[in-house]
C-alpha cells in the first residue's frame, strides 16, 4: 500500500476554524454524474476498476464459516471468467480489494485465502463496532486480538459523543491509542456520518482522524440511518484535500453503507477523480464498503459482453 500516514499533532486551531457551506456542497454533490458519464468499453473498464476497490463485506449475525469461505472465494474471482477474458483482462489479476469480516472471522478468512493463494488483505470491523460504546481498554484489546489472527486492516468506529461535544481532544488521543495498537495494520476511521449532527462535525472528525494518523476516513458503519451519501463524500475529500496540501499525508477514503448499484459505484470513482485525483484512483487509496454492489456490477459487465442480462442463475453470488 501508499505510504503510511505519520499523523500531526492536533491542531485545535484549525479544527475550531471550519465552517461548511451546506448549500454550496449539495450544489456539488448534484453536479456529480450528470454532466459527465462513462460509456460502453470505458465504461466496462472503470466497473473492473470499482470491482478492485469493493472491500467485499459480511456483517451479518448468522455469518458461518461456510459464507466466509465463500465471500474470500468471491473475493478471489469477483467476475466470471469468461467475461473477464472477453474483455481481454485475463492476466490483469481482478479480485477485490479486501474481504471484512467480523473480528472472530478473521482467522478463517485468512486461512481461506491462503488456501486459495490469492493475496488479498483481511479488514476486520474493531472497536466496539458499530456503536462504540465500550471501555477503551476493550476496545483497544479488541485491535491487538484481530491483528493476532491475522487481520492486516482495522476499520475502527469513533467515539461519536466526544465529536457530538466537541471533545477532539479527546477523540484525538483515544485515536492515537487505536493507531499505535494497530501497529502495521492500517487504519480505517470510521465516522459514522449520519450520527454526527453536522457536516461542520463530519469535516472536524475528518481532520482529528487524520491528524490521530488515520490511513483511511471512512463513512459509515452501514448500521445508521444516513450512511455513504454524495454531500458527505464531498465534504470528506475536500478534508483529504486540504489534509495533504497542509500536511504532505495522502490519507485513503473508503464510502460504505447503501452502495449497491453499479452506477452509483461509478459516480463515486468520480467524485474521487475530479475531488482527489487520479493518485487516489486505486484501491491503496479508494475502497467501497460493500456486501450488494459486486453482483450489479457483474450484471452490467455480462450485459456489456453479451448483449443481454443475466438470469440470476448464471451469476453465482457470494
Amino acid at each position: 500500500m501508499a505510504d503510511r500516514n505519520a499523523g500531526i499533532d492536533l491542531d485545535l486551531g484549525w479544527v475550531n476554524s471550519v465552517r461548511i457551506n451546506l448549500p454550496a456542497v449539495k450544489r456539488r454533490a448534484e453536479t456529480l454524474g450528470t454532466k459527465r458519464t462513462v460509456k460502453k468499453q470505458w465504461q466496462a473498464a472503470w466497473l473492473l476498476r470499482a470491482v478492485t476497490c469493493i472491500d467485499l463485506t459480511t456483517l451479518s449475525g448468522d455469518d458461518t464459516n461456510a459464507n466466509i469461505q465463500r465471500l474470500c472465494h468471491k473475493a478471489a474471482r469477483p467476475v466470471r471468467y469468461d467475461i473477464i477474458e472477453a474483455l481481454g483482462m485475463e492476466n490483469a489479476g481482478i479480485t477485490c480489494g479486501a474481504v471484512c469480516v467480523y473480528p472472530s472471522r478473521v482467522a478463517g478468512a485468512v486461512k481461506t485465502l491462503d488456501k486459495i493463494g490469492v493475496d488479498i488483505p483481511v479488514a476486520a470491523v474493531a472497536t466496539g463496532f458499530p456503536s462504540g460504546q465500550y471501555h477503551l481498554q476493550t476496545r483497544l484489546q479488541e485491535i491487538k486480538l484481530t491483528i493476532a489472527d491475522g487481520a492486516k486492516e482495522i476499520d475502527i468506529v469513533i467515539n461519536r459523543e466526544m465529536a457530538l461535544t466537541g471533545n477532539w481532544e479527546g477523540l484525538y488521543k483515544e485515536l492515537k491509542l487505536m493507531r499505535a495498537a494497530c501497529g502495521d495494520a492500517h487504519m480505517k476511521a470510521i465516522l459514522a456520518v449520519g450520527e454526527l449532527g453536522s457536516m461542520n462535525n463530519v469535516y472536524k472528525a475528518s481532520l482529528v482522524a487524520m491528524m490521530a494518523g488515520a490511513d483511511f476516513i471512512k463513512t459509515s458503519t452501514g448500521k445508521e440511518g444516513v450512511n455513504a451519501i454524495l454531500p458527505v463524500g464531498v465534504v470528506m475529500c475536500r478534508a483529504i484535500r486540504d489534509f495533504y496540501e497542509h500536511t504532505g499525508h495522502k490519507v485513503g477514503f473508503k464510502p460504505a453503507g447503501g452502495i449497491r448499484a453499479a452506477k452509483d459505484a461509478l459516480v463515486w470513482l468520480m467524485l474521487i477523480k475530479e475531488e482527489l485525483g487520479n493518485d487516489w484512483l486505486n484501491n491503496h487509496m479508494f475502497r467501497i464498503g460493500a456486501s450488494g454492489l459486486l453482483g450489479d456490477i457483474e450484471r452490467q459487465l455480462f450485459h456489456y459482453v453479451y448483449g443481454r442480462y443475466a438470469a440470476a442463475s448464471e451469476l453465482p453470488m457470494a
